[in-house]
């Protein structure tokens, strides 16, 4: 077992030990990948203030998000197909995160469903993705089945309307069920690990859909109704129906755009997440950090303004605050930990970022994360 000190380290281990089909379904972006590639690139071009002779004792990252006491401002952001990585994922990560004091994020495409994981973690609250379905009948349910399952936060994705294209799950014939060709089972072979914890678990489909849609009962029928499903006619109006039917706390999710900022603050959210999807959906697309300011500066003073995208360290963490974010939330480096090491790594991958988010904040002359602001970053490498 190699050494694990950083978020890359766990990644190069997940490589080796996820089948080529999930690792790539995760570790991509759509067509050349540049908007993928820029969340993580600007983050690394913004430079920090050190400050010496300042009493770091005491250090709190402590903090709130959306009203809920945090461990740090992180939340574990919803991804599809999280048991793919490792089986029955999405139970293990919501259990590292209520270990460590964050927030778990479910999304609508998991493998594990809403009545799985609050059954494993005790009852204990998470928040709960929502993709926004033609089948309207199958929205009004599932909210009904975040309520009972007693999901703190529901959180709607307006920009997966329509599909981006992700080359490499065309190449490696990601769909549901999964194309076996020869490439594929034999590579699949090689991860012993993964398959033996395949074989020891029964959550292996979108566990939210199948057997709760008419005539969704596999993997195979699943395929043809989703291909169908996702809404291009989305609109704020069903936004507003979503929170009434809803009744508790709001999150937006996909925000890159001032105009539609607004719009989410009138919508009447607690909160909106400035993201681009990972890179996943449009190309080409600023990164989430770039967008962050001229949002923050717009609504701040309205709305909880939070991101994602791009986000492999404290450091970044620490760099998104200072720059308005409340919280921020990881995808890619919670899943590099779940695929490398399961429960333990999502636990290591959030221990990393603790870390380094802690020393970070003291070498940069605080020690209480509600304290700092843009003060801390070196004028002229920053976006405004």
């Amino acid at each position: 077992m190699p050494v694990i000190t950083n978020i890359e380290d766990l990644r190069i281990l997940a490589k080796a030990r996820v089948p080529r089909m999930f690792y790539d379904y995760a570790d991509s972006g759509s067509w050349t990948e540049s908007t993928y590639r820029a969340n993580s690139a600007d983050f690394q071009a913004i430079k920090l203030r050190q400050r010496v002779a300042i009493n770091m004792e005491n250090r709190s990252t402590a903090s709130t998000m959306i009203g809920q006491k945090v461990a740090m401002p992180v939340a574990i952001a919803p991804t599809g197909l999280t048991g793919m990585q490792s089986a029955d994922g999405e139970i293990k990560a919501a259990n590292a995160a209520k270990k460590f004091g964050i927030p778990f994020t479910l999304s609508t495409m998991s493998i594990c469903s809403i009545e799985d994981v609050a059954k494993e973690t005790g009852g204990h609250p998470f928040w709960f993705q929502l993709y926004v379905m033609r089948d309207r009948d199958f929205i009004a349910r599932l909210i009904d089945r975040a309520k009972a399952a007693h999901c703190s936060a529901l959180m709607i994705t307006l920009d997966l309307q329509i599909l981006g294209q992700r080359h490499k799950d065309i190449k490696n014939g990601l769909s549901a069920p999964p194309k076996l060709t020869i490439p594929n089972i034999v590579n699949m072979m090689t991860k012993v690990r993964w398959g033996l914890g395949m074989l020891g678990t029964q959550r292996r489909g979108f566990g939210n859909i199948v057997g709760h849609v008419k005539g969704v009962e596999n993997m195979g029928s699943l395929s043809e109704w989703t291909a169908k499903q996702f809404d291009p006619a989305l609109s704020w109006d069903d936004v507003e129906w979503i929170k009434n039917r809803w009744g508790g706390k709001l999150i937006i999710k996909g925000i890159q755009d001032v105009e539609d900022a607004r719009l989410a603050v009138n919508s009447g959210a607690d909160a909106m997440i400035v993201s681009n999807h990972g890179g996943r959906q449009l190309d080409g697309a600023p990164s989430s950090i770039s967008a962050l300011p001229a949002i923050v500066d717009a609504v701040g003073k309205d709305i909880e303004v939070h991101m994602d995208g791009g986000i492999r360290s404290g450091q970044d963490v620490l760099k998104a605050r200072a720059l308005g974010a409340r919280g921020t939330y990881i995808g890619r480096a919670f899943l590099y930990g779940l695929g490398a090491l399961g429960e333990e790594g999502v636990t290591k991958a959030l221990e990393i970022i603790h870390k380094e988010l802690d020393l970070t904040m003291a070498f940069c002359g605080h020690t209480n994360i509600d304290t700092v602001d843009k003060g801390i970053l070196l004028p002229g490498t920053y976006p405004v």
